[in-house]
């Protein structure tokens, strides 16, 4: 009787490819928890800076609505976990990577580009300022009450709405043309909205994270000339210092996961080699903090009911 051949052991280079596509694999399919179960998610956290500032400008005690409550467990979850909203649980963070790899696809197969079009790095770095002009514009439009300007032309309520399965009403032609102009602003750069044009993403970018939720880079192990992790990069960071922290990154992990050496690493990603297990992790911890944020404001809501 013939011995059965035993799988030759994977090369190095193998096994990295391999994780590589399991990491793809598994923070794809994470998105698209979050973007069935959570869609609203994003909304509801810039709903909480509108709230603030509304009751500031109006000279009011801040109240702690269901909006608040979540900007707070969103902002709170970044200073503990980085953006990983951002990068795994943003329903249109998520549309934009979706868009980006169909607008590769489409690229590659009916236009033969071996390299995907996206836009000049120069022209990245000054888009990414704009998201701070537009939060602090945002933000001088509720303090001074003229929030009215903005009805009908908010992109992502548009995106909300759709995704809720029901159809923006008349009078949000603004909002639909611009949400069209980001989605074809998607397709030729990666994470075009969140780099270019989120409020939330800026009110993120400007927090501080605790040293223990950053990536560090072992740069005296790196490949001379490899840059493998800047251009996978989605945000063009340039990643040339031992620590990765930069308020632009989406901690989305791709460098994590394309370094030919292993060299990038946060304390979660040391525990063990299961990779999947810290981003399942987190993963749970945020479901739950936004599942807790609406069993408490259903509470409130019940108790409101009983009072009346």
């Amino acid at each position: 009787m013939m011995e059965k051949t035993q799988a030759k052991p994977l090369t190095a280079a193998q096994q990295r490819q391999r994780d590589k596509k399991r990491r793809t694999w598994l923070r794809t399919g994470v998105q698209l928890f979050f973007f069935v179960s959570m869609p609203g998610a994003f909304v509801a956290g810039f709903s909480g800076v509108k709230q603030i500032f509304l009751h500031i400008g109006a000279g009011e005690v801040l109240s702690v609505d269901s909006f608040t409550l979540s900007l707070l467990g969103l902002c709170g979850f970044t200073l503990l976990f980085d953006r990983f909203f951002c990068g795994y649980a943003c329903a249109f963070g998520s549309l934009g990577d979706a868009v980006w790899a169909l607008s590769g696809l489409i690229q590659k197969k009916l236009f033969h580009r071996k390299k995907q079009l996206r836009l000049p790095e120069r022209a990245v770095l000054l888009g990414q300022k704009v998201k701070y002009l537009l939060l602090a514009w945002l933000v001088a439009l509720y303090v001074t009450r003229q929030e009215k300007m903005l009805t009908g032309a908010s992109p992502w309520e548009v995106f909300s709405r759709l995704t809720a399965l029901h159809l923006p009403p008349e009078g949000f032609g603004v909002g639909i043309g611009l949400l069209v102009l980001i989605l074809l602003g998607m397709a030729v750069q990666p994470r075009f909205f969140c780099q270019f044009l989120c409020p939330m993403g800026a009110v993120f970018a400007l927090l501080p994270v605790l040293p223990f939720a950053q990536l560090h880079r072992d740069g005296e192990n790196c490949i001379p000339g490899c840059s493998a992790c800047a251009h996978r990069c989605p945000v063009d960071l340039k990643l040339d210092e031992q620590s990765l922290r930069s308020g632009e990154c989406i901690a989305c992990e791709a460098c994590v996961g394309t370094c030919p050496k292993g060299n990038i690493s946060r304390w979660d990603l040391a525990l063990g080699k299961n990779f999947w297990l810290p981003m399942l992790a987190k993963a749970v911890l945020f479901f739950i903090l936004v599942a807790t944020i609406g069993l408490l404001q259903l509470s409130a809501n019940r108790k409101k009911e009983v009072q009346q």
